[in-house]
């Protein structure tokens, strides 16, 4: 039998190379995460396949599955170490190769495969790895599935069984990129900023917008796993920086950024401006809900309040509904409730039937967007940012908080603002209106200004937001407040990022 995986073993030693590593913290939320070499190695891979699998026959699956991986030094090392153990659990296996997460949820659909198996790291940082899951499609793995296979591959409780086998689907792209634009061109003739931080997103994006009928301007478009600029995530505003620059460099309409695997796409307007995912939402639901009246809009807790205050999603008569951020949440969530859409501040936008599948993709988000601006010829997405009500917002900020901590802190951070509108004290100076715990805690004064701290799935990190729909002051007086907070505990460390 395949040896049970150990927590902790030394690269460059016959253990290493000998045994599994898996580090238990790798199984998070609704994917998995680890640092490669240092948390898990190419045999703890493998059990990791032969635990999927064996988790898809106990759950009465049908054992075929999906696999790809994006363009990371590593990745297709680790792709076929997982497909070696889902072949060992009796999977038979569909790699489709180089590809965007989004691609591999297609190819569910496409090839009518019920599991998929995504390797990526999404927008970690290089040295990161990971694999994002489901057996249900659109939607992927969420705490339960993921508790389930965490204590199945911890265990050595895995099952081998006869039937696996692999098959690789070529040139699958064109499948995917075909069925993206075989549609009517874009009426309006849109110069755009295609920017890909050298990410997977590079291979495929820029052909896309050109067959809608763009006019690319490529922004780090060319394959390079070292991430040469900064890492390819567009809610990190070095990225939307570049995006801007390019933008008034070009004379470009709108700037499209994609994240390392291609399923979140950040947006900056044809004045430079870096618009806030969130904000991209409400824009995107209003012209959608013009369509689509009485439209059910599912947002993460990270998002402004605008879904449920803006007077023209009102008078569209559009509810939102808010949740737990976190892509198999939110996923989950506007499947279960037959939403038009999902968003997220991170970028990960969900469009269901009748105007998607229901999973995300940057590549579908960004026709979205140019969907919006071809139904509005005679506004640039200035002028549609500019109609929105006037908050401040700030970015995803992230301190370091180790991930056997960062639970517990978030968990304190909530006792306490509890008990603080429990005993009627204020937070930033005025009283405190509400208090939402559906996804850590996320905390509004009297006037509408609101501070949200939870942990990260991802990372070892917390994360933090605020926004005010009164002040740019008032933003900040709400993150001195909900900081000060945070500094009670001594686990929590610098920020990546702060306003």
């Amino acid at each position: 039998m395949f040896p049970k995986p150990v927590p902790l073993l030394i690269p460059n030693t016959y253990a290493y190379e000998s045994a599994p590593m898996v580090k238990a913290t790798g199984f998070r939320e609704y994917d998995a995460r680890w640092l490669f070499e240092k948390e898990i190695n190419l045999m703890g891979v493998q059990a990791l396949g032969l635990g999927l699998g064996t988790l898809i026959h106990e759950m009465g699956i049908k054992p075929e599955l999906v696999t790809g991986h994006d363009f990371r030094s590593y990745s297709a090392s680790i792709k076929n170490a997982l497909i070696v153990g889902l072949m060992g659990a009796g999977i038979k296996v569909h790699d489709i190769g180089l590809a965007l997460s989004p691609m591999a949820y297609f190819a569910q659909f496409a090839l009518d495969v019920p599991a998929v198996a995504m390797v990526t790291a999404s927008h970690n940082d290089n040295g990161w790895t990971g694999v994002k899951m489901g057996v249900e499609r659109p939607v992927t793995f969420g705490p339960d599935e993921m508790g389930r296979l965490r204590d199945i591959v911890l265990a050595g409780t895995y099952k081998y069984r006869d039937g696996g086998g692999y098959v690789f689907v070529n040139d699958f792209p064109k499948v995917y990129l075909d069925d993206l634009t075989t549609r009517p061109k874009l009426k309006r003739k849109l110069k755009v900023v295609a920017a890909c931080g050298n990410g997977t997103a590079g291979a495929f994006a820029p052909q896309m917008l050109a067959a809608l009928g763009c006019e690319v301007v490529p922004l780090d478009t060319e394959l390079d796993f070292t991430f040469p600029r900064y890492n390819p995530n567009p809610e990190d505003m070095q990225m939307l920086h570049a995006m801007a620059d390019a933008v008034k460099a070009s004379g470009a309409d709108v700037a499209l950024g994609f994240d390392g695997d291609g399923d979140r796409c950040g947006v900056v307007d044809n004045h430079g401006e870096e618009i806030f995912a969130d904000k991209i939402g409400v824009m995107l639901a209003r012209d959608l809900s013009k369509l689509h009246p009485n439209a059910t809009f599912v947002v993460d807790v990270k998002s402004t309040g605008l879904f449920a205050t803006d007077p023209v999603l009102i008078a569209q008569g559009v509810k939102a509904d808010y949740w737990k951020t976190g892509h198999s949440h939110i996923k989950r969530r506007v499947t279960d409730m037959k939403a038009l859409a999902g968003f997220e501040k991170s970028g990960h936008f969900f469009f269901n039937t009748p105007v998607g599948r229901g999973y995300d993709d940057g590549l579908v988000t960004a026709i979205h967007v140019l969907d919006m601006l071809d139904r509005n010829p005679d506004k640039s997405m200035a002028d549609l940012y500019a109609d929105l009500p006037k908050t401040w917002g700030s970015p995803t900020m992230s301190p370091h908080c180790d991930d056997e901590l960062k639970y517990g802190v978030a968990e304190t951070v909530t006792a306490r603002i509890k008990a603080m509108q429990a005993k009627g004290e204020t937070i930033a100076g005025q009283p405190i209106r509400d208090v939402v715990t559906v996804n850590g805690v996320r905390v509004t004064a009297a006037d509408g200004t609101w501070g949200l701290v939870r942990a990260s799935s991802n990372k070892p990190e917390l994360v933090v937001v605020v926004e005010s729909p009164v002040s740019e002051q008032r933003m900040h007086d709400m993150f001195k407040a909900v900081d000060g907070i945070l500094r009670e505990n001594t686990a929590v460390g610098a920020y990546n990022q702060t306003i």
